[in-house]
């Protein structure tokens, strides 16, 4: 009925993607900073890209299919 991969794959790539939730790239003293809470513009700008990258390769490339009914 519907394809439920779009919502999933991209509420979990929004979790794990979240600046300072889990890591920032960028970090703000060092590369990369794991929970730290803190988030700027670039690591916001970046982080964007790599949710936008990633979910192009799984929705697009890949063509993954969750479906309904």
């Amino acid at each position: 009925m519907g394809d439920w991969a779009p919502v999933i794959i991209g509420f979990v790539l929004f979790v794990l993607f979240s600046p300072g939730l889990l890591f920032q790239l960028p970090g703000k003293g060092r590369a990369v900073e794991v929970v730290n809470f803190q988030t700027s513009g670039i690591s916001i700008f970046v982080h964007s890209l790599l949710f936008f990258g990633f979910m192009v390769i799984f929705i697009i490339a890949i063509d993954v299919h969750i479906g309904s009914g």
